[in-house]
Protein backbone atom coordinates (compact mmCIF):
# COMPACT_ATOMS: atom_id res chain seq x y z
CA UNK A 1 0.00 0.00 0.00
CA UNK A 2 1.38 3.29 -0.67
CA UNK A 3 1.53 5.85 2.01
CA UNK A 4 0.01 9.49 1.76
CA UNK A 5 2.33 12.35 0.59
CA UNK A 6 0.69 14.56 3.16
CA UNK A 7 0.94 14.16 6.44
CA UNK A 8 -0.74 16.60 8.91
CA UNK A 9 0.32 16.12 12.54
CA UNK A 10 -0.93 17.79 15.67
CA UNK A 11 -4.12 18.03 17.78
CA UNK A 12 -7.39 15.74 17.33
CA UNK A 13 -9.95 16.60 19.96
CA UNK A 14 -13.24 17.34 20.65
CA UNK A 15 -14.44 20.80 19.98
CA UNK A 16 -17.58 21.19 21.50
CA UNK A 17 -19.03 24.51 19.00
CA UNK A 18 -21.83 26.97 20.46
CA UNK A 19 -25.11 26.80 18.29
CA UNK A 20 -25.39 30.43 18.66
CA UNK A 21 -23.13 33.81 18.80
CA UNK A 22 -22.20 34.59 21.70
CA UNK A 23 -19.40 37.30 23.84
CA UNK A 24 -18.71 33.96 26.03
CA UNK A 25 -18.87 30.40 27.57
CA UNK A 26 -21.64 32.22 29.76
CA UNK A 27 -23.66 33.41 27.37
CA UNK A 28 -24.26 30.42 24.74
CA UNK A 29 -26.62 27.77 26.14
CA UNK A 30 -26.19 24.78 23.82
CA UNK A 31 -23.24 23.30 22.34
CA UNK A 32 -22.90 20.78 19.41
CA UNK A 33 -19.93 18.28 18.77
CA UNK A 34 -17.45 17.97 16.03
CA UNK A 35 -14.45 16.10 15.35
CA UNK A 36 -11.59 18.90 15.90
CA UNK A 37 -7.90 20.20 15.94
CA UNK A 38 -6.59 22.26 13.76
CA UNK A 39 -4.00 19.41 11.94
CA UNK A 40 -7.32 17.29 11.72
CA UNK A 41 -9.86 19.96 10.30
CA UNK A 42 -6.56 20.81 7.46
CA UNK A 43 -6.27 16.36 7.11
CA UNK A 44 -9.95 16.03 6.66
CA UNK A 45 -10.14 19.20 4.06
CA UNK A 46 -7.54 17.78 1.83
CA UNK A 47 -8.84 14.15 1.94
CA UNK A 48 -12.48 15.95 0.94
CA UNK A 49 -10.42 17.55 -2.18
CA UNK A 50 -9.37 14.04 -3.35
CA UNK A 51 -5.77 14.20 -1.66
CA UNK A 52 -3.50 11.48 -0.54
CA UNK A 53 -3.36 12.56 3.33
CA UNK A 54 -2.55 10.62 6.49
CA UNK A 55 -3.12 12.25 10.59
CA UNK A 56 -0.22 11.78 13.07
CA UNK A 57 -2.61 12.06 16.49
CA UNK A 58 -2.89 10.80 19.51
CA UNK A 59 -6.51 10.44 21.21
CA UNK A 60 -7.72 9.12 24.47
CA UNK A 61 -8.42 5.34 24.81
CA UNK A 62 -12.05 6.18 25.42
CA UNK A 63 -15.11 7.00 23.57
CA UNK A 64 -14.51 10.62 22.20
CA UNK A 65 -10.98 9.03 21.27
CA UNK A 66 -12.94 6.37 19.00
CA UNK A 67 -15.52 8.61 17.75
CA UNK A 68 -12.73 11.00 16.37
CA UNK A 69 -10.94 8.28 14.85
CA UNK A 70 -14.09 7.07 12.95
CA UNK A 71 -14.66 10.70 11.75
CA UNK A 72 -11.32 11.19 10.07
CA UNK A 73 -11.36 7.76 8.80
CA UNK A 74 -14.75 8.62 7.09
CA UNK A 75 -12.87 11.65 4.70
CA UNK A 76 -10.69 9.02 3.58
CA UNK A 77 -7.96 9.97 5.15
CA UNK A 78 -5.08 7.69 6.52
CA UNK A 79 -5.87 6.97 10.07
CA UNK A 80 -3.51 4.32 11.07
CA UNK A 81 -1.02 6.67 12.73
CA UNK A 82 -3.28 7.71 15.19
CA UNK A 83 -2.23 6.51 18.64
CA UNK A 84 -4.27 6.35 22.23
CA UNK A 85 -3.24 7.46 25.32
CA UNK A 86 -4.78 6.43 28.77
CA UNK A 87 -5.48 10.04 29.28
CA UNK A 88 -8.60 11.39 28.44
CA UNK A 89 -9.49 12.91 24.54
CA UNK A 90 -9.06 16.54 24.75
CA UNK A 91 -11.39 19.15 25.09
CA UNK A 92 -12.23 22.58 23.61
CA UNK A 93 -14.94 24.70 23.63
CA UNK A 94 -15.45 27.04 21.39
CA UNK A 95 -17.94 30.20 21.56
CA UNK A 96 -19.24 31.44 17.85
CA UNK A 97 -18.29 34.66 16.79
CA UNK A 98 -18.69 36.22 13.43
CA UNK A 99 -15.07 37.49 13.93
CA UNK A 100 -12.72 35.90 16.11
CA UNK A 101 -13.80 32.93 18.38
CA UNK A 102 -13.68 32.29 22.07
CA UNK A 103 -12.36 29.10 23.58
CA UNK A 104 -11.18 27.49 26.59
CA UNK A 105 -9.56 24.14 26.31
CA UNK A 106 -9.08 21.27 28.64
CA UNK A 107 -5.84 19.29 26.77
CA UNK A 108 -5.30 16.23 28.02
CA UNK A 109 -4.25 12.76 25.29
CA UNK A 110 -3.04 15.22 22.44
CA UNK A 111 0.31 15.98 23.70
CA UNK A 112 1.37 12.18 24.12
CA UNK A 113 2.44 11.88 20.15
CA UNK A 114 5.44 9.41 20.29
CA UNK A 115 8.17 8.49 17.69
CA UNK A 116 7.34 5.18 17.04
CA UNK A 117 4.13 6.81 15.72
CA UNK A 118 6.33 8.05 12.56
CA UNK A 119 7.59 4.89 10.83
CA UNK A 120 10.56 5.23 8.37
CA UNK A 121 8.57 4.17 5.30
CA UNK A 122 6.08 6.46 6.20
CA UNK A 123 8.78 9.61 6.21
CA UNK A 124 10.36 8.45 3.57
CA UNK A 125 7.62 8.82 1.48
CA UNK A 126 5.92 12.27 2.58
CA UNK A 127 5.88 15.28 0.39
CA UNK A 128 5.05 17.61 2.76
CA UNK A 129 5.14 17.49 6.33
CA UNK A 130 2.70 19.81 8.28
CA UNK A 131 1.86 20.40 11.81
CA UNK A 132 1.27 23.54 13.91
CA UNK A 133 2.12 25.30 16.99
CA UNK A 134 -0.83 23.93 19.12
CA UNK A 135 1.07 20.65 18.96
CA UNK A 136 4.54 21.92 19.38
CA UNK A 137 3.70 23.50 22.29
CA UNK A 138 3.38 20.26 25.00
CA UNK A 139 6.13 17.62 25.28
CA UNK A 140 6.67 14.81 24.06
CA UNK A 141 4.59 15.95 21.28
CA UNK A 142 7.08 18.65 20.56
CA UNK A 143 10.63 16.69 20.73
CA UNK A 144 8.73 13.83 18.37
CA UNK A 145 7.43 16.05 15.85
CA UNK A 146 10.47 18.21 15.33
CA UNK A 147 12.91 14.92 14.85
CA UNK A 148 10.14 13.46 12.54
CA UNK A 149 9.96 16.50 10.23
CA UNK A 150 14.15 17.02 10.65
CA UNK A 151 14.10 13.57 8.74
CA UNK A 152 11.28 14.57 6.33
CA UNK A 153 13.26 17.77 5.26
CA UNK A 154 16.66 15.99 5.10
CA UNK A 155 14.89 13.36 2.81
CA UNK A 156 13.72 16.58 0.52
CA UNK A 157 10.05 16.77 1.66
CA UNK A 158 8.60 20.10 2.33
CA UNK A 159 7.49 21.23 6.20
CA UNK A 160 4.61 23.76 6.70
CA UNK A 161 3.25 25.08 9.91
CA UNK A 162 0.17 27.05 11.00
CA UNK A 163 1.56 29.30 13.30
CA UNK A 164 -1.93 28.99 15.70
CA UNK A 165 -0.46 30.80 18.54
CA UNK A 166 -2.47 31.11 21.99
CA UNK A 167 -1.18 31.85 25.23
CA UNK A 168 -3.75 30.48 26.45
CA UNK A 169 -1.90 26.79 25.22
CA UNK A 170 1.14 28.59 25.28
CA UNK A 171 2.02 30.33 28.45
CA UNK A 172 5.53 31.39 27.32
CA UNK A 173 5.26 33.83 24.45
CA UNK A 174 9.56 33.57 24.08
CA UNK A 175 9.91 29.96 23.99
CA UNK A 176 7.03 29.44 21.92
CA UNK A 177 8.72 32.20 19.10
CA UNK A 178 12.35 29.78 19.93
CA UNK A 179 10.39 26.47 19.28
CA UNK A 180 8.29 27.86 15.93
CA UNK A 181 11.64 29.67 14.57
CA UNK A 182 13.61 26.19 15.05
CA UNK A 183 11.04 24.03 13.35
CA UNK A 184 10.47 26.75 10.39
CA UNK A 185 14.57 26.61 10.14
CA UNK A 186 14.10 23.12 9.28
CA UNK A 187 13.13 23.31 6.33
CA UNK A 188 16.30 24.16 5.35
CA UNK A 189 18.09 26.95 2.87
CA UNK A 190 16.24 25.25 -0.56
CA UNK A 191 12.78 25.37 -0.92
CA UNK A 192 12.30 26.15 2.91
CA UNK A 193 8.92 25.80 5.21
CA UNK A 194 5.42 27.21 4.09
CA UNK A 195 4.31 29.06 6.85
CA UNK A 196 0.66 29.82 7.33
CA UNK A 197 -0.09 32.59 10.26
CA UNK A 198 -3.24 34.76 10.61
CA UNK A 199 -2.57 38.42 11.79
CA UNK A 200 -4.35 37.58 15.28
CA UNK A 201 -1.78 35.46 15.69
CA UNK A 202 1.22 37.43 14.40
CA UNK A 203 0.26 39.72 17.17
CA UNK A 204 -0.18 37.26 19.69
CA UNK A 205 3.06 35.59 19.21
CA UNK A 206 5.58 38.80 18.34
CA UNK A 207 3.89 40.81 20.61
CA UNK A 208 2.83 43.71 18.55
CA UNK A 209 0.36 45.24 16.08
CA UNK A 210 0.47 44.10 12.47
CA UNK A 211 0.87 47.96 11.37
CA UNK A 212 2.58 47.37 7.53
CA UNK A 213 1.60 43.79 6.10
CA UNK A 214 4.44 43.56 4.06
CA UNK A 215 6.82 43.91 7.09
CA UNK A 216 5.08 41.33 9.54
CA UNK A 217 5.07 38.55 6.88
CA UNK A 218 8.56 39.79 5.92
CA UNK A 219 9.92 39.25 9.54
CA UNK A 220 8.59 35.64 9.32
CA UNK A 221 10.14 35.21 6.25
CA UNK A 222 13.39 36.30 7.83
CA UNK A 223 12.93 33.20 10.36
CA UNK A 224 14.11 31.31 7.36
CA UNK A 225 10.74 30.44 5.67
CA UNK A 226 10.37 29.36 2.03
CA UNK A 227 6.82 31.02 1.99
CA UNK A 228 4.39 33.09 4.12
CA UNK A 229 1.48 33.58 3.83
CA UNK A 230 -0.39 36.09 6.21
CA UNK A 231 -3.93 35.71 6.70
CA UNK A 232 -5.88 39.21 7.28
CA UNK A 233 -9.39 38.10 8.13
CA UNK A 234 -12.01 40.17 5.85
CA UNK A 235 -9.31 42.22 4.37
CA UNK A 236 -8.34 38.88 2.08
CA UNK A 237 -4.06 37.72 2.40
CA UNK A 238 -1.02 38.63 1.81
CA UNK A 239 2.22 36.01 0.27
CA UNK A 240 5.36 36.92 0.52
CA UNK A 241 8.56 34.37 -0.71
CA UNK A 242 12.11 35.26 -2.28
CA UNK A 243 10.47 35.56 -5.88
CA UNK A 244 8.05 38.42 -4.83
CA UNK A 245 4.65 39.17 -2.83
CA UNK A 246 1.32 39.77 -3.75
CA UNK A 247 -2.17 40.02 -2.05
CA UNK A 248 -5.26 38.82 -2.73
CA UNK A 249 -8.45 40.55 -1.57
CA UNK A 250 -11.66 38.82 0.26
CA UNK A 251 -14.78 38.52 -1.24
CA UNK A 252 -18.00 39.49 0.52
CA UNK A 253 -19.70 36.47 1.94
CA UNK A 254 -22.58 35.77 4.53
CA UNK A 255 -20.71 34.79 7.48
CA UNK A 256 -21.98 31.67 9.42
CA UNK A 257 -19.11 30.18 11.23
CA UNK A 258 -15.90 31.53 11.32
CA UNK A 259 -14.80 28.24 12.93
CA UNK A 260 -11.85 26.76 11.17
CA UNK A 261 -11.70 28.76 8.40
CA UNK A 262 -8.11 29.32 8.65
CA UNK A 263 -7.63 25.56 8.21
CA UNK A 264 -9.85 25.27 5.16
CA UNK A 265 -7.68 28.38 3.51
CA UNK A 266 -4.71 26.41 4.29
CA UNK A 267 -5.60 23.00 2.95
CA UNK A 268 -6.85 24.24 -0.74
CA UNK A 269 -3.37 26.15 -0.76
CA UNK A 270 -1.71 22.93 0.25
CA UNK A 271 -3.67 21.01 -2.21
CA UNK A 272 -2.34 23.54 -4.74
CA UNK A 273 0.72 23.54 -3.76
CA UNK A 274 1.10 19.80 -4.39
CA UNK A 275 -1.01 19.52 -7.48
CA UNK A 276 2.27 22.27 -8.79
CA UNK A 277 -0.14 25.69 -9.06
CA UNK A 278 1.82 28.59 -8.50
CA UNK A 279 1.45 30.15 -5.18
CA UNK A 280 -1.08 33.20 -6.78
CA UNK A 281 -3.25 29.56 -7.87
CA UNK A 282 -2.57 28.56 -4.61
CA UNK A 283 -4.25 31.57 -2.70
CA UNK A 284 -6.80 31.44 -4.70
CA UNK A 285 -7.96 27.65 -3.91
CA UNK A 286 -7.53 28.72 -0.46
CA UNK A 287 -9.86 31.63 -0.85
CA UNK A 288 -12.59 29.24 -2.38
CA UNK A 289 -12.01 26.87 0.60
CA UNK A 290 -12.43 29.49 3.15
CA UNK A 291 -15.45 30.90 1.84
CA UNK A 292 -17.05 27.44 1.61
CA UNK A 293 -16.35 27.09 5.27
CA UNK A 294 -17.49 30.50 5.94
CA UNK A 295 -20.88 30.02 4.93
CA UNK A 296 -20.97 26.62 6.42
CA UNK A 297 -22.34 25.58 9.92
CA UNK A 298 -19.76 23.20 11.63
CA UNK A 299 -17.34 21.36 9.43
CA UNK A 300 -17.39 20.73 5.39
CA UNK A 301 -19.06 17.66 5.02
CA UNK A 302 -18.87 16.59 1.27
CA UNK A 303 -15.78 15.81 -1.38
CA UNK A 304 -15.05 18.63 -3.04
CA UNK A 305 -12.65 18.69 -5.86
CA UNK A 306 -9.53 21.08 -6.50
CA UNK A 307 -10.83 22.32 -10.27
CA UNK A 308 -14.38 23.50 -8.41
CA UNK A 309 -11.60 25.93 -6.63
CA UNK A 310 -10.50 27.25 -9.95
CA UNK A 311 -10.36 31.26 -9.95
CA UNK A 312 -13.41 33.06 -11.87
Amino acid sequence: MKHPEILCVGELLVDLLSTEYAPDFRSADTYRRYAGGSPANLAMNLARLGQSVGLVATVGDDDAGELLREAVADTGCDVSLIATAPDPTTLILVTKSRQVSNFEAYRSADKYIAPEQFPEDYLAECRLFHTTAFALSRQPARGSIMAAAARVAAAGGRLSIDVNYAAKIWPNRLEALWVISKYIALGGEGAGTLVKCSEVDYERLFDEPVEEVAEAAGSILDLGAGVVCLTLGARGSYVVSEAGSFATPARPVEVVDTTGAGDAFWSGFLAGYVNKLDWEDCALRGRAMAEQKLTTDGPLTTAISLDELRPE
